[in-house]
């Protein structure tokens, strides 16, 4: 969709700013290169020396070349066999940062009175660990298979399925809104890859962060510079 420029770095299509975050009742993140600064599947291949192989099939996923996520995400898992779990430890300690913005987002949600949904491709490892720390109400996300201390290249089926993939995202999304009692318009979602399109799809409002550029032109708003946080400059408690 046709985009115009809000301020420097922050373009908008299809709103008229300024809207209200007591508008809408829920707000959806995607957690790598999102919520968080890094990909994590891809710093986990550099434990074990693989980041560029890993990374290729990442960024091509993400740009929507290789269309068959699940297919993508069991290429990449197989190749961390051997991951320990000290090493997740270290990345999430040493190399995982919340992007700018984050926090201060997710308050001024909190307080206009939305709950917070993070849905991923990435894994619990890191989604739990995010979830307790920003008080994040919902999530879903992958789970790593561990056999002793060591990832054995596998993941494990969860009750709703086996990979959380950009169809899992949307259903997510709608299972949460049904379970709020509220609909999909009444949601923001926010993501920066192409299996963040099918909830962005759905919502009242979408959000790209330094997205790739599918995304970035499906979206009500890209935020191209900046912080989460700029948001709200279009949207205000």
């Amino acid at each position: 969709m046709p985009h115009t420029e809000f301020a420097p770095g922050l373009m908008m299509a299809g709103i008229t700013p300024p809207l209200a975050l007591s508008d809408f009742k829920l707000i959806a993140f995607d957690m790598d290169s999102t919520l968080i600064n890094i990909e994590c599947v891809d710093e986990l291949a550099d434990a074990v020396g693989i980041k560029a192989e890993v990374s290729a099939i990442t960024e091509a996923a993400m740009q929507g070349e290789i269309t068959d996520y699940k297919d993508s995400l069991r290429q990449r898992v197989a190749l961390l066999k051997g991951v320990t779990l000290a090493q997740i430890e270290q990345i999430y300690t040493d190399r995982l940062r919340l992007n700018p913005g984050a926090e201060e987002l997710i308050t001024a949600c909190k307080q206009a009175g939305l709950k917070v949904l993070l849905v991923s491709g990435g894994f619990t490892h890191f989604s739990d660990r995010l979830r307790d720390r920003l008080g994040i109400d919902y999530t879903r996300a992958n789970v790593l298979e561990v056999a002793g201390d060591t990832l054995t290249g596998r993941t494990l089926d969860q009750a709703w399925g086996d990979i959380c993939d950009g169809d899992e995202k949307r259903s997510m999304l709608l299972q949460t809104c049904a379970q709020l009692g509220i609909t999909p318009e009444q949601a923001i979602a926010v993501g920066d890859g192409a299996n963040d399109l099918p909830m962005m799809g759905v919502v009242g409002l979408s959000v790209a962060f330094h997205a790739k550029p599918a995304v970035r032109e499906a979206a009500n708003v890209s935020i191209e510079s900046g912080g989460l946080d700029r948001l709200l400059e279009i949207i205000t408690s």
